[in-house]
């Protein structure tokens, strides 16, 4: 900011690039990291797989009790891969070149207000060429499949996606692989292209915090 340092903390649904909750804290303490978590644990239910780099938030008692209660596998980047955290990187990138860095925000509440609205921009009205040209709020809404079932707490689906496989499984159109190679990307235009029929959202989230840098 004009004078100090703030911290972000996005949960980002890997697939869309949606994101699900945020918080900023002038502390690079746990807390924060873990009321977006909640968060986005209520709103949009609970994940198979959550992803972060070993950043001493994400490996606190708090954090991964938060996620072990849900249920929900930890996966965390080793030491050097880049490209783990490619999504939520290239995030922070967009975000700091076209809000961040061209307003040195005086007040936290400042702060709050301008990032705030450029990611409702970013989540409803950003158009991104890997998603069809399409924002990631409609990519979240469309309900990817993954694995075979809805990520959804109630394991609901749409009936004609119901109806289209056997004894009322979810036919997979996307395959996320689990465990250490959680991370392996996948052709979002070939997934398009197996498309039935609309679902309900898919919610395997990650997150990663940005600590402050000095602008260029």
């Amino acid at each position: 900011m004009a004078k100090g340092f703030l911290y972000l903390v996005v949960i980002m649904d890997w697939v869309s690039r949606a994101v699900l909750a945020w918080r900023v804290s002038n502390t690079l303490g746990a807390d924060f990291c873990v009321e977006a978590l909640e968060e986005a644990l209520v709103r949009y239910g609970r994940p198979e797989i959550f992803n972060t780099d070993q950043g001493s938030q994400f490996t606190s008692d708090d954090f991964t009790g938060t996620l072990k209660r849900h249920g929900v596998m930890i996966s965390m980047d080793g030491k050097g891969r880049c490209m783990g955290n490619i999504f939520v990187e290239r995030l922070w990138r967009s975000l700091k070149y076209e809000e961040v860095y061209l307003n040195a925000y005086a007040t936290v509440a400042e702060a709050k207000t301008g990032i705030g609205a450029w990611l409702s921009f970013y989540n409803e009205e950003r158009q991104h060429q890997s998603l069809g040209y399409r924002t990631p709020r409609q990519i979240y809404e469309e309900g990817l499949w993954i694995c075979g079932r809805s990520a959804l707490p109630t394991g609901s689906a749409f009936p004609a996606s119901r109806a289209s496989s056997e004894g009322g499984e979810i036919l997979a159109f996307a395959h996320i692989p689990t465990g250490a190679t959680a991370n392996k990307g996948f052709n979002i235009d070939e997934v398009n292209s197996r498309f039935v029929e609309p679902a309900v959202a898919l919610n395997a989230i990650g997150a990663e915090i940005e600590t402050s840098r000095a602008t260029p």
